[in-house]
Parts: structure tokens; C-alpha cells; sequence
């Protein structure tokens, strides 16, 4: 084979890598089972509209990490896009996340700050002390109460994961603010923003040098292609970003994650619902939010005026073969990724990283800050000749 180095996955993770180490004079090899770079980032032009579409669900750039911001510019602009999400409860549309434009208006109150803070502490108190983390609902609760829980965030869980929020950790509602004034934008990072280009052009100027090859369509356990489990494990250095479990052949049992299916349409009109998502929070509605693509980029004066294109989006437990999507880390899925990592501590000079190889949630900028950490901390130390064996935070 060919290459210095193999990276199994070109989603943003992997393609991060590949691009750290070209520029230190490396030869890299990308490989992905699908027919595009990007993974559920990737991004086209919808055929009958013209207008870009994110084909794997809508996928907002944020970030405080002044290293990502700086390394992502390198390859994009960004437009000055601020996401602000709304939620239909009942047949009324509310701001999203909760505020306090969403309490007055669900309480049809006009509460200051003060008052609506202590408000909201006081329907808090049924969690406190040590219950506080136990899982997403009581952590859910001790943020807004068990009435603004139960009308915003209850259905719209229940619809999600199809799990016992009791049964789900608290770490996943942490990514929801929660704000006493009337700022509404759903991310607090210092940068956000749209690639200017879109997401695949972006990628793409990442791997435009002839250090880097990309081979799509091709499947790292399909062993009559080179790049193969079977022929590049212990031959070469790997960074695998698929599924540790798939790695694994599922020896020590199936990890539990959620996928999306989208159900796509275009809708004879300029402007289908006035804003890029609106979430349903009723549990009658079989979709949990409706994604208007448009409204991504409203500087394209040039989409048409008179049709647009939207995906209603569904979610469900992922079967083999789906995309994985949100891991949902039962108690049973620990015991599990446990197993696995034990078993990644055996396999030579292969690394496992982002979302599917560490069977762990991340934002866009959280996977190239891990993917630059992984090639200070890994990949370049081993190349350099000052780590023996290329391992994973897997082992940590």
C-alpha cells in the first residue's frame, strides 16, 4: 500500500487529520464507503431548486475555541448567520431555547428576569442535591421547572430518542441553554456562522493537494478492495472514524444510537414556514422539526422566488446499515464502549477518533478540536518517532 498513513471515515474528523499531516509532508490515504467527502456534513445544490441543501439533517458552525475558529477560516468564510430555532406547542409557535420570551408567553405573564428566575427555581425544587445529575429529566427540571419541561422538552424527547428520559443522561440536555432575558439565539459561542461556499467546498479545499487521495465507494470491510481491515490493520498506521463496535465485528455486543430519516419536498412557495427550523414539540406529530434550507443563506438573493425545498425530519433507533446519528449511552452502552476500549488496547498502531470511533457526540468545532489534539498529542508523535504506537484517547 502506498500511503504513510490511512484514514478510515472523511468526515470532519478524519478529513482534519488527513489535512494536519499532509502539510507535514505525510502521504495520506482517505477512504469512505460513501460516494462524497464530508460525512453528515455534506452539503449540494438541490436539483429542482438550486438551493443548497444539508442532505443529513441542517449543520450550524459555532465555536469559542479561538484554535478552531482560526484553523477553519484557513479553508472558508463564513457568512454572520445567527441560528434561532422555534418550537410549535399546541398549535402556537414559541421561541427556542426557553427564555423569557417563552415563559411570558406560555405563562401569558410579562415576568421580569428576577421574577422569572425565581419562579422557575421555585418549580425546581423537587430536584435538588445529588438528584440533580441522576439523568435528563431530573437535570431537565432543575433548569426550568416540571411545567416548561413537560410542555418543550418532554414530547420533543419522547420523539427523539423513543428512551425513558430517566433512562438518558443528563450530559444531553446540557447543550440546551437556558436564559432570563430575550436573547433567543440558539448557541452562545463568540463564532457562528455558514460556510460561504458551503460545506463541500469547504471540504474539498482541505484535501486539494497531491498528498492527499480520496477513495469513495469504498468499504474498509470489504476485503476484495486494498484498503481493507484484514490488509491494513498491522501493515500500516490507521485512523479509523467508524463505528468501534463495526471495528469490532459487535464481539462484545451492538451500541445503542438514534438516525434521522428526512422526507424531502418542495413546496410551491418563496417561503414555506419563515424560518431554517421549527421544531414540534406535541408528541401527536410524528416529526420533530421541519429543516427550510433558504433561510440558511437569505444573502442568495438568486433561489427562487416562487419554490423552496424543506425536509421534515424523524427520528428512530438506528439498525445495521443506517446512519448513526446521536449514541444514546445507557448504562448498558458504557458497559459496552468499556469492552471496547480494553479490546482497542490490543490492536497495533490504529487509532480511533470522532464521533462513531469514540461513540461520543460531537459539534463540528468539538470534532477538529479533537482531531487537532489527536494529531499533537498521537499522530504526529509517532511519526516523529517520539510515541512508539499510534493509540487512541480510547485508552484514557
Amino acid at each position: 500500500m502506498d500511503t504513510d498513513l490511512l484514514v478510515v471515515g472523511s468526515g470532519i474528523f478524519g478529513l482534519t487529520v488527513a489535512e494536519q499531516m499532509a502539510k507535514k509532508g505525510l502521504q495520506v490515504t482517505v477512504i469512505d464507503r460513501r460516494d462524497h467527502i464530508g460525512g453528515n456534513c455534506y452539503s449540494e445544490p438541490d436539483p429542482e431548486t438550486g438551493i443548497e441543501v444539508h442532505r443529513y439533517g441542517a449543520h450550524i458552525f459555532h465555536t469559542s475555541n479561538e484554535r478552531v475558529w482560526e484553523y477553519v477560516n484557513r479553508y472558508t468564510a463564513f457568512t454572520n448567520y445567527e441560528h434561532k430555532v422555534y418550537t410549535t406547542v399546541n398549535g402556537e409557535v414559541f421561541p427556542m431555547p426557553v427564555n423569557l420570551g417563552t415563559i411570558n408567553q406560555f405563562l401569558r405573564a410579562h415576568y421580569t428576569p428576577d421574577e422569572a428566575r425565581k419562579l422557575v427555581e421555585e418549580q425546581s425544587r423537587e430536584v435538588a442535591g445529588h438528584k440533580v445529575n441522576e439523568n435528563f429529566q431530573t437535570k431537565g427540571i432543575s433548569l426550568i421547572g416540571r411545567p416548561l419541561f413537560e410542555a418543550f422538552i418532554q414530547g420533543y424527547t419522547a420523539k427523539q430518542w423513543q428512551t425513558d428520559p430517566q433512562d438518558l443522561p443528563a450530559a444531553i440536555i446540557n447543550r440546551l441553554p437556558v436564559r432570563f432575558n430575550y436573547d433567543n439565539r440558539y448557541f452562545n459561542d463568540v463564532h457562528q456562522g455558514i460556510p460561504v461556499d458551503g460545506y463541500t467546498a469547504w471540504f474539498e479545499r482541505m484535501v486539494d493537494t497531491p498528498r492527499i487521495d480520496v477513495v469513495l465507494n469504498t468499504d474498509f470491510f470489504d476485503a476484495s478492495q486494498p484498503f481493507n481491515i484484514k490488509d491494513a490493520v498491522g501493515q500500516l498506521p490507521v485512523v479509523y472514524t467508524g463505528a468501534i463496535d463495526r471495528f469490532f465485528d459487535y464481539s462484545a455486543g451492538e451500541l445503542g444510537w438514534r438516525t434521522i430519516d428526512l422526507e424531502w419536498e418542495v413546496k410551491e412557495t418563496g417561503d414555506f414556514q419563515g424560518t431554517p427550523v421549527m421544531n414540534y414539540g406535541d408528541i401527536d406529530i410524528p416529526y420533530t422539526r421541519i429543516h427550510e434550507f433558504r433561510h440558511f443563506h437569505p444573502e442568495r438573493d438568486y433561489y427562487p422566488q416562487d419554490k423552496t425545498i424543506i425536509a421534515r425530519e424523524y427520528s428512530r433507533f438506528a439498525k445495521r446499515g443506517d446512519e448513526p446519528y446521536y449514541p444514546i449511552d445507557k448504562q448498558s452502552d458504557r458497559e459496552k464502549l468499556n469492552e471496547y476500549k480494553r479490546m482497542a488496547r490490543d490492536v497495533q498502531n490504529v487509532m480511533f477518533g470522532g464521533r462513531l470511533g469514540m461513540y461520543k457526540y460531537f459539534d463540528m468545532h468539538m470534532a477538529i478540536g479533537s482531531a487537532l489534539s489527536h494529531v499533537d498529542n498521537l499522530v504526529a508523535p509517532y511519526f516523529d518517532g517520539s510515541a512508539p504506537t499510534l493509540e487512541s484517547f480510547l485508552h484514557a
